[in-house]
């Protein structure tokens, strides 16, 4: 019967599971890491960034995101989409190409590897013959052009990466037709540029690196036109009307060519536009035409060696304005968008990928101003030091956020995101939520993370409160030549580390913000409307007042401005709290209702009251024997050799342990194994619990504050709640502190007082990482001002309630108000992990809207998600998540208060992801080939099979199936006819090297 019982249980459980829980990541937020390519489709206006991992993400209207990975451990290094098709080409450094397809399945697109294909040369050949250096995808969507290190030209038949060998260009072909003249015929170089007429598709340019560009047609497969640059060639362009080459050359000079007939040997013009001393590579040159004035002129590079080699610029030129755009990192590459919808084909945006970020600029208005990305925006402009997560905010403050954002704006062009391509067919958020990031250089991001676009809202800057070395950004003086423009907003300079955000908490309900930072100094800001100047003093409260004999030895704190300052609308400060000594906070709690902030550092904590700007209470933790806390995170070398110390000494301990307990009598070892076996026949396996070495008091930062948090429960007696005040430690201790409010109407009047009230030490002085006080139906209790804002329901205050404390190795239950232990889940004993981050979420039902359960999610050293239930503290799902390796990416993680989260998975780069089944966030998308697109006449001589534009995914995945089934059957025909009985190894290396996958 109890078997019965038992398995019903677990059915139920997991029907349970399957309800709440299910772990998905869903979308990646921020600028992609270590970007190496860029791509842009004008027919589909989509572009497409591929980085060195491999990484492959396409863009287009907000909220239309596509990721592909290759298989392959390589960088892109190019990205080309075939015209008028939702089809893509990467290339790799590895010499791999392949071809991604936008396949459309239920409803949605989404991007998927469909082909890959290798050049492989003769037998013999050098990997430089098939080494690809350039790639054109030809206008009629079924051709690939592949330039060579080795000079070669291979053309390929998309989709299916069948090589069309009789219409190759070899590199002896163009040789021979070089005029005799030539200075460097012998050794043309690799090919630098493959480019197709704009009027004539059956012709392309192919420039070699040694500067010749030959004109050739891949109709009649002959040489139609040599221009004999003598310059090494950086980059090629074809002006729209077919008439003129341009070319750029590695001394920082570009020429004008006239295309025709006839060979030629000097250019039209000829210009270095940065002077006669010696000039960097213009590495990329663009001219468009406009409908009425003369063209636009694009190129990246040229800048004078000596004076500003190390800028990266690109200059625009038009009319007569002339602007060298300094961006802030090395440029990757860039392209035009232009006016289609008007038919007037006037360059309108021009999109700059840098190394680290996203840049584009408006053509259209006066000024060519910034347009504000909607995505890819670099997170660490600054680096991110923490993350806060706010859920469900106001309709009210979001409006004053969003209002205060625009004002900040102003310098924004008001064009319209150019980048439209695909729908965005997600539902709206079902609420507002608001990422704060707190940064190196002081200051705070907003941003809207309620959708799939991380959106900036709002930028909070501290630095304004205290002196520092700040460097106004040079604009260029009038008159200065280059004509430079400070463009892009990535710096990762911070005028002092001692600014660096460390916490953050934001009352939704109040708008009351605390922020604290690596200085010890705690700000509590509120929002305004207007600007304001005022004096902002510092409360000085010492952490260590009443100890003697420590001396801090970190750095100092930073220096307040003592004359009014000036604050812009939005959130501005209106006091200052100065920690003594001035250590990084560790933790910060905010009560908006009660008008206190609590924090925390390495030495103590503190309360203060906000209203009065007085102190509350001081706590010094400091364990007398730790030194290593006076030492400041800036000053760590003697932590090595301390760490190193504990470590040989736990070593030691440990083999006098295994020495004590050796059993040495074979015969008893095995006497006790046999007894053992006994008893766990007749017994229930309970988990494998390993032994916890107890930690010792000496241990380093012990007194450190991990977690601060209010509540108003039963400490007294089980009659009447107090508001309380509790402080977690890294020695495993709780602090708790009944707090005496007056009432509402003397509260500007009568101070606020604190007693002690217990003192909770574990046995295994584990880090306290999470304090909760669950009501009498086992429910967390809600949040200041919640119930008031009737967002929640008001606790059950009648029933007995409950202390959960979330240290690093075990979740211990204990009843409240006398404070006796009732349950624990342990962790590191089962499993040897160690609870790093912690949060309390709501999982709402996927079958019934007013059903769902509140559970407390972890993030392990693992890297892995547990949820447990409350008040129960049992297991209920684990999920793999972050490698363990990944230590900077667990120590980012912030949940939601809905089962989701954040973690950094790179410097710029946040990975959301989904515990919930019922709130999820993740692209969902539709991209069709345009209406009315027609295909080109081919130029391809052979005969072909037509592709339709409105091809499905499945259909081209089909044609690519059966052009390599042809490619195969061609390699091995050709093998067959060559084989001969003295060259059975040859064959074997052609089979290997020749077959296409």
């Amino acid at each position: 019967m109890k078997k019965f019982r038992r398995h019903g249980q677990e059915s139920q459980r997991d029907r349970l599971k399957q309800e709440l829980f299910q772990f998905n990541k869903t979308v990646e937020h921020g600028f992609p890491h270590q970007p190496s390519a860029l791509g842009y489709s004008p027919s589909l206006q989509l572009l497409a960034i591929g980085t060195r991992s491999g990484t492959i993400k396409l863009y287009g209207a907000p909220g239309v995101e596509f990721m592909g990975l290759h298989d392959e451990n390589a960088a892109v290094t190019q990205v080309h989409f075939l015209p008028h098709q939702v089809e893509l080409v990467t290339l790799l450094d590895d010499n791999s190409l392949h071809m991604w397809s936008l396949k459309a399945h239920t409803g949605l697109s989404e991007l998927l590897e469909i082909g890959r294909f290798t050049l492989t040369g003769p037998p013999g050949a050098p990997p430089s013959v098939t080494r690809v250096t350039a790639v054109l995808a030809h206008s009629s969507g079924e051709l690939l052009l592949l330039g060579t290190e080795g000079g070669h030209v291979f053309i390929v038949e998309v989709p299916g990466f069948r090589e069309l060998e009789e219409r190759n260009i070899s590199l002896d072909e163009i040789a021979k037709s070089v005029p005799e003249d030539y200075i460097g015929r012998r050794n043309l170089e690799h090919v630098e540029a493959l480019l197709e007429n704009p009027v004539r598709p059956n012709q392309v340019a192919i420039g070699y690196g040694r500067g010749l560009i030959v004109i050739w047609d891949i109709e009649k497969q002959c040489a139609i036109q040599h221009i004999q640059a003598t310059q090494q060639l950086e980059s090629v362009w074809w002006t729209e009307d077919g008439g003129y080459i341009l070319s750029s050359h590695s001394d920082g000079s570009y020429c004008r060519w006239m295309a025709g007939d006839a060979d030629v040997n000097e250019e039209e013009k000829s210009d270095i536009p940065y002077g006669h001393f010696p000039c960097k590579a213009i590495s990329k040159i663009i001219q468009l035409p406009t409908k009425e004035g003369p063209p636009f002129l694009l190129f990246s590079g040229g800048m004078p060696r000596a004076s500003y080699g190390d800028r990266h610029c690109i200059t625009v030129i038009h009319n007569k304005i002339h602007v060298a755009l300094d961006f802030t990192s090395r440029i990757i590459d860039f392209f035009v968008i232009r006016d289609r919808l008007h038919d007037t084909g006037d360059p309108t945006a021009l999109v700059v990928l840098v190394e680290e970020e996203l840049v584009v600029i408006d053509l259209e208005t006066e000024g060519w101003p910034v347009i504000q990305t909607p995505y890819l925006v670099p997170l660490h402009s600054s680096a991110i030091t923490c993350s806060h997560h706010v859920s469900a905010i106001p309709l009210k403050l979001w409006e004053k956020l969003i209002a205060t954002g625009e004002l900040q704006h102003t310098n924004y062009s008001k064009k319209p995101w150019p980048v439209t391509g695909g729908k965005n067919l997600a539902q709206d958020p079902p609420q507002r939520d608001l990422l704060l990031t707190g940064h190196e250089d002081g200051t705070v991001h907003f941003w809207d993370a309620s959708g799939v676009c991380l959106y900036p809202i709002y930028k909070l800057s501290t630095a304004g409160v205290f002196h520092t070395d700040a460097d106004p950004m040079n604009q260029g003086a009038e008159g200065e030549w280059p004509p430079f423009r400070k463009v892009g907003c990535f710096d990762p300079y911070s005028d002092d580390p001692r600014l660096g955000i460390q916490k953050i908490h934001l009352c939704k309900y109040s708008g009351y913000l605390a922020v604290a930072g690596t200085a010890g100094q705690i700000l509590v800001l509120e929002l305004n409307d207007e600007t304001a100047e005022h004096i902002v003093e510092p409360k000085v409260v010492d952490l260590l007042r009443g100890q003697e004999g420590f001396r801090w030895k970190g750095h100092m704190r930073l220096d307040v401005q003592e004359e009014p300052v000036l604050f812009p609308a939005g959130f501005q400060p209106f006091m200052l709290v100065q920690c003594q000594p001035p250590a990084v906070i560790t933790a910060l709690n905010l009560h908006s209702e009660w008008k206190l902030v609590a924090f925390g550092t390495s030495h103590g904590f503190g309360l203060f009251d906000y209203q009065q700007k007085s102190c509350v209470l001081i706590k010094c933790t400091l364990n007398p024997s730790d030194q290593l806390a006076m030492e400041g995170p800036l000053s760590r070398v003697k932590s090595i050799k301390k760490s190193l110390r504990q470590s040989f000494r736990r070593i030691r301990r440990s083999r006098v342990s295994l020495r004590k307990h050796h059993i040495s009598n074979t015969s008893k070892l095995q006497e006790a194994n046999a007894r053992l076996e006994a008893e766990l026949a007749e017994m229930e396996l309970a988990p494998v619990q390993r032994k916890i070495e107890a930690r010792s008091s000496d241990d380093s930062f012990t007194g450190l504050v991990r977690i601060l948090y209010f509540s108003d429960t039963f400490l007294a007696d089980s009659s009447h709640t107090t508001p309380s005040l509790w402080a977690g430690t890294n020695g495993g201790c709780v602090y708790v502190f009944m707090l005496s409010l007056p009432p509402v109407e003397r509260r500007a009047d009568e101070p606020i007082t604190a007693q002690p009230a217990k003192e909770i030490q574990l046995m295994h002085r584990a880090p306290v990482v999470g304090i909760v006080v669950l009501d009498g139906h086992g429910v967390p209790l809600p949040e200041p001002l919640e119930v008031a804002h009737d967002l929640a329901r008001s606790p059950d205050m009648q029933g007995s309630h409950h202390l959960l404390v979330i240290s690093e190795e075990q979740f211990k239950v204990f009843s409240l108000p006398k404070v006796n232990a009732k349950m624990k889940l342990k962790l590191t004993a089962v499993d040897g992990s160690r609870v790093r981050r912690m949060g309390v979420s709501w999982f709402g039902s996927s079958r019934s809207e007013d059903y769902g359960k509140s559970g407390l999610v972890v993030l392990t050293n693992q890297g892995d998600l547990l949820v447990v239930s409350l008040p129960g503290v049992k297991l209920l799902v684990r999920f793999p998540c972050i490698r363990k390796e990944d230590i900077s990416g667990i120590a980012s993680c912030v949940f939601t208060k809905h089962g989701q989260g954040f973690y950094l998975i790179s410097p710029s780069e946040f990975e959301r992801f989904s515990l919930s089944t019922r709130f999820l966030v993740e692209p969902r998308c539709l991209v069709e080939v345009p209406h009315g697109s027609s295909q080109p006449e081919s130029t391809s001589s052979l005969p072909r099979e037509t592709s339709q534009p409105n091809e499905d995914a499945e259909s081209a995945a089909r044609r690519v199936m059966e052009h390599a089934l042809l490619n195969d059957q061609k390699v091995l025909q050709e093998i067959q006819n060559s084989l001969e009985a003295n060259e059975v190894s040859l064959l074997e290396n052609s089979v290997r090297n020749n077959i296409a996958i």
